[in-house]
């Protein structure tokens, strides 16, 4: 994938509201294989679709791209040996260390791309525009439907709140649940929700999705007026949010969390590590593409041939060196 093929990707994944982030070759110092201008996608969940060099750079960019998703901050790397830049590297720009034996250097600007919060208003009232506003006022994407026209279709990352007040409160709410989003709120009193739950229970909707409405929406605030409740329903979304509660609406970004969580784990019993450190050279390297070589009941992992041998004929040397930093 290049090109245009890159572009309609990034499209393709903002659509979905995934998550992802942009790698963008910037300069490159020769032998490198890659070329200024060059692109590549990495997912949530470490995919890379795209060019931005070869098995040097691939490892070291996917591990900063996760990173990037998950604090939400663009990172420019630059990839090489630290003899090619010496003490000029500006602040700001992060140096990450690569021996391998093309000897070229790359300068990369990974860049995430973020879903913003959906929300769906359901009902025509002075609170459901309201609460359309002030969402919108913060970046969020907001849309504001008609109790009889709305459907659930694509509402699985979305946060819904049904404000229809006693038009078609049933038939919307089912719909809502029924899509199982990240959040589904009903507008009304604990009586007014209690008997429309009880309806919908009697029709046969799932108790588990019952179970997810929160109602009456928001943060309870007292007697309010309507204003004032689409800022109680839009600060229990925005706390929601900001915990990570709403799965799907970033807070963090699944993968981040996962990779966050096998780092503190360590690998499984057994398993073989996604990545792992060339004793030889010091850089981070995929080990599915990597030829391991066993020594005294541990597997070391190469960048390539010429690094794999100069361990093959001391590895001692390395460990020790390994162990002393």
């Amino acid at each position: 994938m290049e090109g245009l093929g890159v572009l309609e990707e990034m499209g393709e994944l903002a659509r979905r509201g995934e998550a992802f982030a942009l790698a963008t070759v910037v300069w490159r110092q020769s032998p490198s294989s890659s070329q200024p201008g060059s692109r590549a996608i990495i997912t949530a969940a470490g995919e890379l679709h795209g060019w931005i060099g070869g098995a040097c750079a691939e490892p070291v960019v996917i591990r900063a791209a996760q990173q990037v998703m998950a604090e939400g901050t663009a990172r420019l790397l630059l990839l090489g040996t630290p003899e090619q830049f010496g003490a000029a590297v500006p602040d700001g720009i992060t140096v990450i260390p690569i021996s391998c034996q093309s000897e070229g250097a790359l300068e990369v600007y990974v860049e995430p791309v973020l879903p913003v919060p959906h929300l769906v208003v359901v009902g025509d009232s002075p609170m459901a525009r309201t609460l359309v506003t002030s969402a919108a006022a913060l970046g969020w994407r907001a849309d504001l439907v008609r109790g009889p026209d709305f459907t659930a279709d694509g509402c699985e990352r979305s946060m819904i709140v049904v404000a229809t007040q006693g038009h078609h409160d049933e038939d919307v709410l089912e719909r809502a649940v029924a899509a199982r989003p990240a959040y589904v709120g009903l507008v009304g009193s604990r009586r007014r929700g209690a008997t429309v739950l009880g309806y919908l229970a009697d029709r046969g909707v799932p108790k588990d999705q019952l179970d997810r409405v929160r109602v009456p929406a928001g943060l309870d605030l007292g007697r309010t007026t309507h204003q004032e409740i689409a800022v109680a329903i839009l600060a229990e979304l925005v706390q929601l949010r900001a915990s990570g509660a709403l799965t799907g609406v970033r807070g963090r970004t699944p993968a981040s969390e996962s990779a966050r969580q096998a780092e503190q784990e360590g690998p499984r019993p057994g398993t073989r590590p996604q990545e792992a450190i060339d004793p030889v050279c010091g850089m981070t390297v995929a080990t599915d593409s990597s030829h391991p070589v066993r020594y005294e009941g541990a597997d070391y992992y190469f960048c390539s041939a010429g690094c794999r041998q100069a361990f093959e004929k001391d590895p001692d040397a390395y460990l020790k060196r390994e162990t002393r930093c």
